[in-house]
């Protein structure tokens, strides 16, 4: 175990009991582990009335914070102090920086002076964080007054909290920072627009760049922070070289994003959750298409791909052309094989599809009429065979319980085919990912080996379809898809791996990248998509054989896999990925 030289380690984000994005679940997964390192570890993050009623557990502050909290009162800036309620409950201040948003124009007029933060025309989701992380950088000055002999680090995530970071040195503050970019602004969006990031990288002007994408004010924050933090950082190697050509710094240190494994069920329970969840997911498939026509749910395998919406980072692009060759493929075999497909990717929705709907009540009543009478169907098919009255052939059912099921499996069928969307959504006719399957043939025809289903909201349990949570739909799953082209670190193929399912990722993921070198040779359980320097054919390419193979294999295999997933998943445990925050720690102390 490495040995941490901090007295006291302030840990900074905006994400602190304020969900936003993926930071959150990187520091709420971490802490337990820090607080095995450090006695004096405290979060950071800001006050929304709503979110810290939930997560906040209020306690009375210590000693050396209880004046500041005072002084800074005074100043119109009110502190909150207690545990989040998370494993490990890690010790929390909450920051409400509201009375102080009037300052906003000083502030950004000092940033601009001292750093050239460039935030002129700012939006709102600018100037919140950045007023909030200025009161932040007030709350560290006062505590490095009220600790002068000790060794503080404070340690900022993303550029939102980059202006607590420059006002500790403004004020030549004793504190050691370590400032962390998860991703570049500059770097996501132009990937996003479909710009050919890695192999322009070097070729042009971050600075012209930004600009031209009116954000100059996020890219110029994030550089100020790399140049003026100890200690630089990022969450991959990938990120590392990004950074090092948009913000003029590369990382001193690597800190890639870990699980809590002991939180994921273990192989046995993965196996049990898989045939549960896929039981359910098999019922979905069944009222979604059997109205129109069937298929063999027991040679069918469940893909699925789960991300926000960005249509080129992700890979979606490309997975679609890829599942167009895929589908083409194995009818030309006339293979038995079908897939199903879930695009799970939250949009703007209005409603279920009607259809849908009652396809579902029908089928609940088919269902409710055979569970009715199956006590009493058993029954009569044990004396019938005891009694020797029928022969095999024969019925074992009622007449009139025949009649009436014939009546509503009449009712539940329906000509044409079933829609690749669950639900209406905005701009149906133009959205990309839809027009994109289509375009592609693939439009769930009777003779399509690939069928498709677009699932465009949260899987939270409650959705009124599959009602699963998310963990538990992907458990149901075989296979997941994630081939991004942008993708700092990529928590859900490590997920995937962690809940025993298979998965694709890309080189071009930091976790994609970190585990390349780490993969068993056969039936590796993630497989890696080469997207570095290769052309887009190439990659829709090499993205459709990987889909053939998996497809294709058979189901000892196939569990060899989920196996291989599990054990990879436990290298990025934050047991392990935890010493990589230390090390940096260390490092700023040095300075």
């Amino acid at each position: 175990m490495i040995k941490p030289n901090a007295d006291y380690v302030f840990e900074v984000s905006w994400e602190v009991c304020n969900k936003a994005g993926g930071i959150n679940t990187v520091i709420k997964t971490k802490a337990p582990c820090m607080i095995d390192y450090y006695t004096n570890y405290f979060l950071i993050g800001p006050y929304f009335k709503d979110k810290a009623d939930i997560e906040l557990q209020k306690e009375e502050p210590p000693d050396f914070l209880k004046g500041i909290f005072l002084e800074l009162q005074s100043q119109g800036i009110i502190c909150y102090y207690g545990k989040w309620e998370i494993r490990g409950e890690p010790h929390v201040i909450l920051v409400d920086f509201q009375s102080l948003f009037s300052d906003k124009d000083k502030i950004k007029t000092k940033l601009w002076e001292d750093f050239r933060v460039d935030s002129l025309n700012s939006p709102h989701d600018f100037d919140e964080p950045v007023v909030w992380s200025w009161c932040v950088g007030m709350l560290l000055e006062k505590i490095s007054h009220a600790l002068p002999k000790m060794r503080i680090i404070a340690h900022f995530h993303e550029w939102l909290s980059g202006a607590a970071l420059l006002y500790l040195k403004t004020q030549n503050s004793h504190i050691k920072t370590v400032f962390t970019t998860h991703a570049t602004m500059l770097g996501r969006t132009l990937a996003g627009n479909n710009f050919d990031l890695y192999n322009q990288l070097g070729k042009f002007d971050p600075m012209q760049k930004a600009k031209e994408f009116n954000m100059l004010e996020k890219h110029t924050m994030e550089v100020a922070c790399a140049k003026n933090t100890d200690i630089f950082t990022t969450v991959s190697e990938v990120t590392s070289l990004e950074a090092e050509k948009l913000l003029g710094r590369k990382a001193d240190v690597l800190l890639f994003n870990g699980i809590d494994v002991e939180k994921f069920p273990t192989i046995e329970e993965t196996s049990i959750k898989h045939v549960t969840s896929r039981g359910i997911i098999r019922e979905f498939l069944t009222y979604h298409f059997f109205p129109y026509y069937t298929f063999d749910l027991k040679n069918n395998l469940i893909f699925f791909f789960a991300s926000r919406y960005e249509f080129y980072n992700k890979g979606t692009d490309i997975l679609i052309k890829a599942l167009g060759i895929l589908n083409k493929k194995l009818q030309q075999e006339d293979n038995p094989r079908t897939l199903s497909v879930f695009f799970w990717v939250p949009m703007k929705t209005y409603g279920i599809k009607l259809e849908l709907l009652e396809n579902k009540n029908y089928y609940k009543h088919i269902k409710s009429l055979v569970n009715m009478k199956s006590n009493q169907i058993l029954r009569q098919i044990v004396n019938d065979f005891i009694s020797r009255t029928l022969s095999v052939e024969e019925s074992f059912f009622e007449k009139d319980f025949m009649r009436e099921l014939k009546r509503n499996i009449l009712t539940f069928q329906r000509s044409g085919n079933p829609s690749i969307l669950t639900h209406n959504i905005e701009n149906e006719a133009h959205d990309p990912l839809v027009q994109g399957l289509l375009e592609e043939g693939l439009d769930n025809k009777p003779d399509d080996k690939v069928k498709v289903i677009v699932y465009p909201v949260y899987l939270t349990g409650n959705d009124g379809l599959l009602n699963l949570p998310y963990y538990d739909a992907m458990a149901g799953c075989h296979f997941g898809l994630f081939p991004s082209y942008y993708e700092p670190w990529g928590y859900t193929p490590l997920e995937a791996a962690a809940m025993g399912i298979a998965s694709l990722t890309s080189d071009l993921s930091g976790f994609g990248k970190y585990i390349q070198n780490r993969l068993l040779k056969e039936h590796s359980g993630i497989y890696i998509l080469n997207r570095f320097e290769r052309t887009r054919e190439q990659e829709i390419q090499d993205l459709a054989d990987i889909m053939y193979e998996y497809a294709t294999i058979d189901h000892a295999e196939r569990v060899q896999n989920k196996i291989n997933a599990k054990y990879l998943s436990n290298l990025a445990d934050w047991k392990h990925f935890v010493k990589f925050y230390i090390v940096a720690h260390n490092k700023a102390l040095e300075k």
